[in-house]
């Protein structure tokens, strides 16, 4: 402990908030590093639905694990250019860049990660003109509600159906998705 007090008090005040801001942010940016490996998302229990204006996460510059990433290497930084024998001014304008192009980087590896996730919501919408085949026979004149088979957004679906067609639409017969009834039943007609 006496070695750490005099090499602590051997510091210039610029190396001291250097490294007062570099240990402690980085062992926080480690933490959440951690945490996110080991799946700290809280689950989420609100039900799946399709929300036409939802356009994905904004470009977030200021947020808590950007500002962590910048003091980090802001700290680690100013550490290295001092350590290097550069000026305080120079080391502390090239701490402050790096800081803000982590930042950046940061930022910009969440918004393309918001961009690219995929929420597997079934969309009926997209079963229009789609082509299927019936699974349980789907009686005449909507009188009563089949089951089909169907491709949707590259996954295969059994949905409920009905139909318009004067018979019944049997058991592997080709469909072809003409309207969405309520967003949760198609209606087909035999191809």
């Amino acid at each position: 402990m006496n070695d750490f007090t005099t090499w602590w008090e051997g510091l210039n005040l610029s190396l001291k908030i250097y490294w007062a801001l570099a240990i402690p942010f980085t062992l926080f940016f480690l933490l959440q590093l951690v945490l996110s490996f080991m799946g700290g998302d809280v689950p989420d229990d609100t039900p799946d639905a399709e929300v036409e204006a939802d356009t994905g996460i904004g470009f977030q510059f200021f947020t808590l694990k950007n500002l962590v990433a910048f003091f980090s290497i802001f700290g680690w930084t100013g550490i290295a250019c001092i350590d290097s024998g550069l000026s305080e001014t120079t080391s502390l304008i090239i701490a402050l860049v790096a800081g803000l192009i982590m930042m950046t980087v940061m930022a910009s590896i969440f918004y393309f990660l918001g961009k690219a996730n995929a929420d597997g919501t079934l969309k009926m919408k997209n079963a229009l003109g789609g082509v299927g085949e019936v699974y349980m026979t789907i009686k005449s004149k909507r009188g009563g509600i089949g089951k089909v088979q169907i491709k949707i957004q590259n996954s295969l679906r059994t949905l409920d159906a009905m139909t318009d067609d004067d018979q019944d639409i049997p058991t592997g017969k080709i469909i072809t998705v003409t309207q969405v009834i309520n967003d949760s039943i198609l209606v087909v007609t035999a191809k």
